[in-house]
């Protein structure tokens, strides 16, 4: 495999890798704002030692994050050096706002919310929570502002040795002299494509921390064990799934309109459609016959059009019409869209399930065949969000080739010119050693942490004493 291939998978390893944690950060950063607000609401135990049971795992979950990040951007000057260069002016005000937003304020409030349960006052460590829980947000947002760029590119336009270009028309021989610059900072952020990504990318994450708990806390309770710790938990993780897996429809609604109004070559992939008309086809699921130019398997008169368009007189770009060159990989496209697509419905049968045994008492009774049936498949559940986030970052990055910033620098163009193929192995399988140790190491420390427990609850200091003789009476 050459240089380009190799470095191409060894971000997407260490990408996809750390991708597994941010999600998990972000909807228990929520959860843990929902459970400590109950307890300063209600001021019952219950809710205390629930807060203090799930941030021992959050502090797990961040501390992988972070450190599986940093990498990424040690890969952008290692392997993608032109690129880094090409988009340096955009990237170095989103990712700035990144550590001054986001980073400072998830730092310099984790050591409270970790640490801090009888260092400080309750509405103190509530008030770290919120921050730490905001911080987490604020991080997908500039994140998801960069990369929203790279799709949609907007407020820049192209220079080669300081004089504006028109899109992608200079020689390779100007690589190392071709820039993006930045003309207006806030049309970058609002790019065409930011609000939708970044609204359906937080649901996501919202739906990783809620199975988390649903997962956990059905584990308990199938076992018996913290039955009210996991009942309470588990009707916490259903309420977050609810309002997420509902969401996610209207959000990656308005993410599929963009994509088909400023990237049709992507959406074409996704959904393996090849003529250009009106009354475009939908494909539930299927396989993509590239040579021959079919996509087979059942679809949906129109579906399409009245997806992205609200008309069945909506027009929707082909890839016929789109030259061989600048159509992306379709196959792996039309596959992980779909696969994101089948388990975002899955999501949504669950939380419903799970929705529907609560309104009707049924999460109580343990012994029923329905609630039996719901906690067994809750189980592993957590690895549904996991699959549908990972499945859709995929749709989104191969769905953008052979282009890095859409329009302007093709990916195998952003290569640094000096890494050997050698080079990039020998740091793969490195890397690939070092995260499969620190995936152990979680997994290990995670299940160590959900086979102690909770602790036992105890009444905190912090409440008050007329609140305290109520109960014990």
């Amino acid at each position: 495999m050459n240089v380009e291939i190799l470095s191409r998978i060894q971000f997407a390893f260490t990408i996809a890798f750390h991708y597994i944690f941010p999600p998990l950060t972000i909807g228990l950063g929520l959860l843990l704002v929902m459970m400590e607000g109950m307890w300063l609401r209600t001021r019952n135990p219950l809710y205390h030692n629930m807060a203090r049971f799930w941030t021992k795992i959050f502090g797990l979950i961040f501390g992988l994050g972070v450190a599986t990040g940093i990498v990424m951007e040690f890969e952008f000057g290692t392997n993608w050096a032109t690129y880094s260069r090409f988009v340096g002016d955009i990237f170095g005000s989103a990712l700035a706002a990144e550590g001054i937003f986001a980073f400072f304020l998830e730092s310099g409030f984790l050591a409270i919310l970790l640490f801090g349960w009888d260092k400080v006052g309750p509405k103190m460590h509530f008030f770290a929570t919120c921050m730490v829980a905001l911080g987490a947000h604020f991080s997908a947002v500039w994140i998801i502002v960069a990369n929203s760029w790279q799709q949609t590119p907007a407020g820049s336009h192209l220079e080669v040795n300081g004089q504006p270009v028109a899109g992608h028309l200079f020689d390779k021989a100007d690589l190392g002299h071709a820039r993006m610059v930045i003309d207006d900072f806030w049309e970058v952020v609002f790019n065409p494509s930011s609000m939708d990504r970044l609204g359906h990318t937080l649901i996501g994450a919202w739906l990783a921390g809620a199975f988390l708990v649903i997962s956990v806390a059905a584990y308990y309770l199938i076992r018996r064990r913290h039955v009210t710790f996991a009942a309470t938990s588990l009707k916490f993780g259903i309420a977050l799934a609810l309002v997420a897996s509902l969401l996610s429809l209207a959000t990656g609604h308005e993410s599929a309109a963009g994509v088909a109004r400023n990237q049709p070559s992507k959406m074409a992939a996704m959904e393996g459609l090849w003529q250009t008309g009106p009354a475009a086809p939908l494909h539930p699921f299927g396989w993509v016959d590239v040579a021959g130019g079919r996509t087979m398997g059942p679809a949906i008169p129109a579906g399409l059009s009245l997806l992205v368009g609200g008309s069945a007189d909506h027009v929707v770009t082909g890839l016929n019409d789109i030259p061989p060159d600048l159509r992306p990989p379709i196959q792996a496209t039309f596959q992980c869209f779909h696969l994101m697509v089948g388990v975002g419905m899955t999501l949504i049968g669950l939380s419903l399930w799970g929705g529907w045994l609560w309104w009707r008492g049924g999460l109580e009774k343990l012994d029923g065949k329905a609630t039996r049936w719901f906690l067994w498949l809750a189980v592993p559940s957590v690895l549904l969000p996991q699959i549908a986030n990972q499945a859709g970052w995929f749709t989104a990055e191969i769905g953008r080739q052979p282009w890095i910033v859409w329009g302007y620098l093709r990916t195998s163009e952003g290569l640094s010119a000096v890494v050997t193929a050698n080079q990039v192995l020998g740091s793969l399988i490195g890397f690939g050693l070092i995260y499969l140790l620190l995936f152990v190491l979680f997994l290990f420390l995670l299940n160590r942490k959900i086979q102690h427990g909770p602790e036992p609850m105890e009444e905190s200091h912090s409440l008050p004493e007329n609140w305290l003789k109520q109960h014990r009476a």
